[in-house]
């Protein structure tokens, strides 16, 4: 994987991750807090299907410098701007939990550019109608989100105040982390937080304002991969996306929670490779 920082022209350094080999170029989303690097478990498959991973540090995030304010839209410009950086023209998308919404907001805000969306368990839009956002919710992520309501002052507050975050992962989600998803350990949590709570932080209140773009606009084809058993982002969301996005198909998986839902992501995969 090779690793550099692109200076923007507003001054602002991403980091990006290239994988620099494959017909079919993908952008991978990664979730909150996570580091950019793309799936490590997914590389085998990859390699079979011909797939050149590209990915950033979302600004906040490590080698990314913050940007108080950014959207789905403006994360979407960045994505831009990185492809045009590699000589990328067309590419997939695909993106994990929070990461599931930057994809569709990319998606939405640069049109012919994207070829297909993958995602799992992807965040609906905030304040939406038939979507009550908050009920199945785990505790913890409810009072996390509940503070990023107030703004990125506020959030800032909840974050280093001390509050406890608790996932309450299922079994199926612990199992998956004595297998190759067990990757996540080395890119989520306190390596994603390494260089401060500002890419968590701005996470978090992207997903609870206006995204700056409007889903019913895409025109790529939209795969959507969602655990039935989820209460972080409980699979509500994903009804209501599948419901809003033309071009989507939703696959919910009875049995899986937010980290299980992982051993579908090679399926996802070779689909994104078919459809691109």
């Amino acid at each position: 994987m090779n690793e550099t920082d692109l200076l923007l022209s507003d001054g602002r350094q991403l980091h990006v991750y290239d994988s620099g080999r494959g017909d079919l170029p993908i952008f991978w989303h990664h979730g909150t807090p996570n580091l950019g690097t793309p799936p490590a478990p997914l590389f085998p498959a990859a390699e079979r299907l011909g797939v050149r991973w590209f990915s950033v540090d979302r600004p906040g995030y490590d080698g990314s410098t913050p940007a108080p304010g950014r959207t789905m839209a403006t994360v979407a410009g960045d994505v831009a701007t990185v492809a045009d950086s590699l000589g990328i023209d067309r590419f997939a998308i695909a993106g994990y939990s929070g990461g599931g919404s930057y994809a569709l907001g990319s998606a939405a805000t640069l049109g012919e550019r994207v070829r297909a969306v993958l995602t799992l368990a992807a965040i609906a839009p905030y304040g939406v109608g038939g979507l009550d956002w908050f009920a199945g919710m785990i505790p913890s992520g409810v009072a996390s989100l509940q503070a990023a309501l107030g703004g990125r002052e506020v959030k800032t507050e909840h974050e280093t105040s001390g509050a406890e975050y608790d996932p309450e992962f299922t079994d199926a989600d612990l199992a998956m982390f004595e297998g190759p998803w067990g990757w996540l350990g080395s890119v989520a949590g306190e390596a994603g937080m390494a260089a401060g709570p500002y890419g968590l932080i701005d996470d978090d209140v992207s997903y609870v304002i206006p995204w700056g773009c409007d889903l019913a606009t895409i025109t790529a084809p939209v795969l959507l991969l969602h655990g039935e058993q989820d209460r972080i982002i409980p699979s509500s969301h994903g009804s209501w996306l599948a419901d809003h996005c033309p071009t989507a198909e939703l696959r919910l998986s009875p049995s899986d929670s937010h980290i299980s839902i992982l051993g579908r992501a090679e399926a996802g995969l070779e689909w994104l490779a078919t459809v691109s």
